[in-house]
C-alpha cells in the first residue's frame, strides 16, 4: 500500500504467499475508486475490486478474517460498506453470517430496517444481539456500581434524626476527631441514611436523536437505557426522535427490541422531542434529562432553548451529549451547542466509558466530568 502496486512498487521483488494474499485483500478494497462496481483478478494475482456479487465479497470477508486481527477487520468492513456501497449485500443471510459484528454494522442494519427481507431478519437480529450482549458485558457492571454509589450518596442527609444516623459512616468520617484520653470519637459530622429520600426514585430521561449520523450513539444509548432500567432506584424513560417522537420505554427490557424500534435517518425536531420529555416530568428536582444529539435542529430553535431553560429553572439536571460513541470528534451545530452552554447545560461528546461518571455527577448535582477537548463547551 505504501509503495504502490506492480511496476509502481519500486522494489523489483514481487510478493508471494501470505504477503501477496494480504496485498490482494487490501487492493480489492482500497485499489479501486469509491463506488466502483465490476471486479476481476489480474494475471498478477492482485485483486482489482470487490465487485457486486455476494460470492466474491464472501470470499474477501473470509480472506481478511484470516490475515488481519479483528480490530482491523472491522475497519475494513466499515470501509467496504461506505466506500464501495455494499449495503445491499447485507440483505443476504449468508453475508451477515460472514461479517465481523460491531457497532457500525448494527447501525447499517438498522438503517436498512424496513427493506430487510424476511429471510434475513432473524440473522440480522442475531448479529445485533451479539453486539448488544458484548456491550452489556463491557458496560453494565461498572455503570451499576458507579450509579449505585451516586444514588447512595445523594440519599444521605447531614442532619439526621437519632434513629436515622448511619453510625458506621459517621464514625469513619470523624476518626480525625478521636480523643485518646477519653477513648472516644467526637461526632462533629453526622451522616444519616435519609430513609425518606431513599424511597424517592431518581428519574432519568434519555432523549436520543435517531438521524442517520447518530447510529453508534443510538446503539450505545439503547444498551445504557436497558442497564439503567434494570436498577430499581432509577425510573428510566427512553425517547427517540427524528421529526416524530417515539417512546420506547416499554421495550427497555430488551435493547434489541429497542434498536429495531428505531428508524435511522430522516429529519430532526429537537424542540418537539423536548416538549414530549418535558410533559413527562413529574418531579423536576429528582430528574435528569440527557439529550443525545448533534444539535442540527430542523424544528424551532428558540423553542428548543426555551424548553431547556424552563427545565433547568424547575430544577431538572440537563445534559447535552453531542455523541455517545468511540468514533472520535463528531460533527455538530456549534451555535446551538454554545447556546446550550450559555444556559448552563454543558454540551460535549461522550465515550461509553465516561457515560457512567457523567450520569453519577448529574444525579449528585455536581459538576460534570466534561472532556477537555474542542468538542466540549463548558458552563
Amino acid at each position: 500500500m505504501v509503495l504502490g502496486g506492480e511496476s509502481a512498487d519500486g522494489t523489483g521483488h514481487p510478493l508471494s504467499g501470505t504477503d501477496a494474499a494480504m496485498d490482494g485483500a487490501l487492493t480489492a478494497l482500497y485499489g479501486s475508486a469509491p463506488g466502483a462496481g465490476a471486479a476481476s483478478r489480474g494475471s498478477g494475482g492482485r485483486s482489482a475490486g470487490l465487485g457486486g456479487s455476494a460470492p466474491s465479497v464472501a470470499r474477501w470477508l473470509g480472506d481478511i478474517r484470516t490475515y488481519f486481527p479483528s480490530s482491523v477487520v472491522q475497519i475494513m468492513q466499515r470501509d467496504a460498506i461506505d466506500r464501495l456501497g455494499l449495503s445491499g449485500l447485507l440483505l443476504e443471510p449468508e453475508m451477515l453470517e460472514a461479517v465481523e459484528a460491531d457497532v457500525h454494522l448494527v447501525g447499517t442494519l438498522l438503517s436498512l430496517g424496513k427493506v430487510l427481507p424476511e429471510t434475513t431478519k432473524e440473522t440480522a437480529r442475531a448479529v445485533v444481539r451479539k453486539v448488544v450482549q458484548e456491550l452489556e458485558k463491557k458496560l453494565a457492571s461498572r455503570t451499576r456500581a458507579t450509579l449505585t454509589g451516586a444514588l447512595d450518596r445523594s440519599a444521605r442527609i447531614s442532619r439526621p434524626r437519632h434513629r436515622d444516623i448511619d453510625w458506621d459512616r459517621t464514625i469513619r468520617a470523624n476518626l480525625k476527631n478521636y480523643l485518646p484520653e477519653h477513648h472516644t470519637v467526637v461526632p462533629e459530622r453526622l451522616i444519616g441514611y435519609g430513609r425518606a429520600s431513599r424511597s424517592v426514585r431518581k428519574e432519568v430521561i434519555l432523549c436520543v436523536d435517531q438521524s442517520g449520523s447518530m447510529a453508534a450513539s443510538v446503539v450505545h444509548a439503547s444498551v445504557f437505557g436497558a442497564v439503567l432500567a434494570s436498577m430499581r432506584s432509577l425510573a428510566t424513560r427512553l425517547v427517540v426522535f427524528d421529526t416524530a417522537v417515539v417512546d420506547l420505554t416499554d421495550q427497555l427490557d430488551d435493547p434489541v427490541d429497542v434498536l429495531f424500534g428505531t428508524q435511522l435517518g430522516g429529519g430532526t425536531d429537537i424542540n418537539r422531542a423536548l416538549a414530549y420529555c418535558q410533559s413527562r416530568i413529574t418531579r423536576p428536582a429528582d430528574t435528569v434529562v440527557v439529550l443525545i444529539s448533534d444539535l442540527y435542529e430542523g424544528g424551532i430553535r428558540d423553542g428548543m432553548l426555551k424548553r431547556v431553560a424552563a427545565m433547568k429553572a424547575a430544577g431538572v439536571e440537563f445534559v447535552a451529549l453531542l455523541a455517545l460513541s468511540d468514533e472520535g470528534t463528531p460533527a455538530y451545530d456549534r451555535d446551538h451547542a454554545a447556546a446550550l452552554a450559555a444556559l448552563g447545560a454543558p454540551a460535549f461528546a461522550c465515550t461509553p466509558d465516561l457515560f457512567p461518571e457523567v450520569m453519577a455527577a448529574a444525579i449528585e448535582k455536581r459538576p460534570l466530568p466534561v472532556p477537555d477537548t474542542d468538542t466540549a463547551l463548558r458552563r
